[in-house]
């Protein structure tokens, strides 16, 4: 193992703006991508050892620098102070929906959200975490999408393969029927009266971003 590469790649992954695969960084310092790869990660084993500030993560397919977790806090006050740059509540469902269901048109999305989504579909293309992907083959050709390599950047994924599975998401089933059983007690007067008013459930339109 050459003396130069670790110290190498520690100088090009300093500069960087985005992760960077192996294979280039590999072609930069002249040495094998697997030797890169096992570098990156004694590199990564020896900064969480050792207490630092930052991570070498690989995120969407590559390696960056990174906060570590616990330093998040003291970052996010100097980079966001005083501004918002928070996603809405609709934003992220929106986001949730894309990243687990892509590629998907929009009329997709808002078939399942049950409400218009064109306004939170802007504002996640302009902050650059969906874009257009595919075409739907059948008629009108809709334009699917999907989530880019800077939404897996921001989450610190290396692919949407490493996103929970939905079902981490939704409870067991003994429990939903210990909910069942807890709801239908003292709900007679509801099924006499037709149950709920059917109107709070109508969609008076689109939301904000």
């Amino acid at each position: 193992m050459a003396d130069h590469v670790a110290p190498a790649l520690e100088a090009i992954l300093m500069v960087a703006e985005e992760p960077l695969p192996p294979a280039l960084l590999a072609k930069l310092v002249g040495a094998p991508i697997n030797e890169v790869e096992d570098i990156c990660e004694n590199l990564a084993a020896e900064y969480v050892a050792d207490g630092r500030g930052f991570i070498l993560a690989r995120v969407a397919g590559g390696y960056r620098f990174q906060t570590a977790t616990e330093q998040a806090p003291y970052v996010e006050r100097f980079v966001l102070d005083g501004q918002s740059a928070r996603l809405s509540a609709a934003a992220l469902e929106t986001l949730a929906v894309i990243a687990y269901k892509q590629p998907v048109s929009r009329n997709q999305i808002a078939s399942i959200r049950g409400v218009n989504v064109d306004a939170v579909m802007r504002t996640l293309q302009q902050r650059g975490y969906v874009d257009e992907v595919a075409r739907d083959p059948g008629p009108g050709q809709a334009v699917l999408y999907g989530t880019t390599p800077t939404f897996l950047e921001r989450l610190g994924i290396d692919s949407v393969e490493d996103l929970p599975p939905l079902g981490e998401f939704f409870p067991e089933a003994d429990v939903v029927e210990a909910l069942e059983r807890g709801l239908r007690v003292g709900s007679d007067d509801d099924e006499l009266d037709g149950g709920h008013d059917e109107s709070t459930d109508a969609d008076h339109g689109g939301e904000d971003e």
